[in-house]
């Protein structure tokens, strides 16, 4: 069983999910890029996993968006997505607010009908390891 420690940008929530995660996937779907505010969203998704909230579980608010199963956990000191349990059984973990590094791979990108026009060629424009000059 593998644990995976993460927080939220500003520190005040912190949390570990025992377990391993089931799937991997980037999501292109308009719900995702709109709680994101970019072109996609990267999820990890698990049945089994237990999350346990180890501090700031004051600060964490879900936003479940009405008519769908599209669901949102964040931080209220800083916004920071956080992890979310949907249908009572499916754990969603935000990759990005992992603190210890994952090994898995994405298994897909999914809603691909609903990419953002401008992420196409991206692979092709400069890379800076910072804020260019």
């Amino acid at each position: 069983m593998t644990d995976h420690l993460g927080s939220c940008l500003c520190g005040s929530v912190r949390f570990a999910v025992q377990g391993d995660f089931d799937q991997f996937y980037v999501c292109h779907c308009r719900h995702c890029q709109k709680d994101t505010g970019s072109a996609y969203a990267a999820n990890l998704f698990a049945h089994s996993a237990e999350l346990n909230w180890t501090a700031g579980e004051a600060y964490v608010t879900c936003y479940t968006l009405p008519g769908t199963r599209h669901r949102k956990s964040f931080c209220r000191q800083c916004g920071s997505a956080l992890p979310s349990t949907q249908d009572g059984d499916l754990l969603v973990v935000p990759a990005g607010c992992l603190d210890t590094e994952i090994t898995k791979t994405p298994a897909a990108h999914i809603f691909v009908g609903s990419r953002a026009k401008w992420e196409s060629g991206l692979e092709a424009i400069p890379e800076h390891e910072g804020l260019p000059e």
